[in-house]
């Protein structure tokens, strides 16, 4: 049988990682045990439109930094913060005086927090601390800890600095949801968010079943037709294409850290068929499976070939 073909990975190496890209799919890679990375910079550059699963947050320390967001241009500046949410396409253009920290992290350790589900809309769009915004600085200081965290590398490295990004999203998330209904959080809402929180952890732990959205309107309580309308209004997507993500993600877990063949991985993430999961992989992720674990099996030899590094200072001002 002929080998799997598919465009070549452009690769670029950094000291605690790699940046892959696929055409237009990038690939963030992290050291191993770990889903965060922080990556600072002083030199000039252009990075093409890419998208990648991770949440990007930029933190300018002097200088500019320019994105384009689809249909929008970001021009962040020093002091400001851009939260960049996952599979969004973006540029960065950046001058030679810019001194930047981008934090990249996999949105799914903070995705079990059920109460998430009450700003999913918020999470889907770019989050803009503009020198206006009552929040920038709160929240700059969260992420200058979490910095700092990342480059002392003490025991449980990973799961503080996550702790700080749940304090960033508590603090947007409340803003988000007074600004939204500062007087309609009624008896109906209230409830039907948290019906909808027990239904999407329904859907986290059932997800390699064949689940539909008949089955979970039936838990949760409500006609299909009415569950559907209120899920996406709820968190943001629908019923389909959250169930989707949930299982793309759980399928790269278990190519990046396990050998089980991908029909295993298929069935074992909720996905009714080898043919099927290549599908809809391959239309998510742009690479079918076989190639998303090559990629990640490099990753995971550098991480095991590489010295410990010794800790570093954090210049973050």
């Amino acid at each position: 049988m002929a080998k799997e073909r598919g465009p070549v990975p452009e690769e670029s190496r950094f000291p605690d990682g790699f940046r892959i890209l696929q055409g237009k799919q990038e690939y963030i890679t992290y050291q191993e045990h770990a889903s965060i990375r922080v990556w600072p910079s002083d030199q000039a550059g252009y990075y093409a439109p890419h998208s990648h699963s991770a949440v990007e947050i930029i933190l300018p320390d002097r200088g500019v930094s320019v994105y384009q967001l689809q249909d929008a241009v970001y021009r962040v500046q020093a002091g400001e913060v851009l939260i960049v949410p996952p599979r969004c396409m973006h540029s960065l253009t950046e001058a030679r005086e810019t001194l930047r920290y981008l934090v990249l992290f996999e949105p799914s350790p903070l995705m079990n927090l059920r109460d998430l589900s009450n700003i999913a809309g918020m999470l889907q769009q770019p989050i803009y601390l503009h020198s206006g915004n009552e929040l920038q600085h709160q929240v700059r200081e969260l992420m200058r800890q979490l910095v700092e965290c990342y480059f002392q590398k003490a025991p449980m490295w990973n799961a503080e600095c996550y702790a700080f990004l749940m304090q960033m999203y508590a603090l947007l998330g409340r803003q988000y949801l007074l600004a939204e209904a500062p007087e309609s959080h009624s008896a109906q809402r209230t409830g039907d968010h948290v019906i909808m929180n027990t239904a999407v952890a329904y859907i986290e732990e059932h997800y390699m079943e064949p689940l539909s959205l008949e089955t979970v309107a039936g838990f949760a309580g409500f006609s299909k037709y009415y569950f559907s309308r209120l899920f996406k209004e709820c968190i943001g997507v629908s019923f389909s294409e959250y169930l989707i993500r949930i299982r793309l993600e759980a399928a790269a877990d278990l190519l990046a850290r396990t050998d089980q063949s991908i029909r295993e991985v298929a069935l074992a993430s909720g996905f009714g068929s080898t043919a099927t999961f290549n599908r809809i992989f391959r239309e998510y992720k742009n690479c079918t499976p076989t190639q998303f674990r090559a990629i990640y099996s490099l990753t995971l030899s550098a991480n095991h070939d590489k010295k410990p590094e010794k800790s570093k200072e954090n210049p973050f001002h």
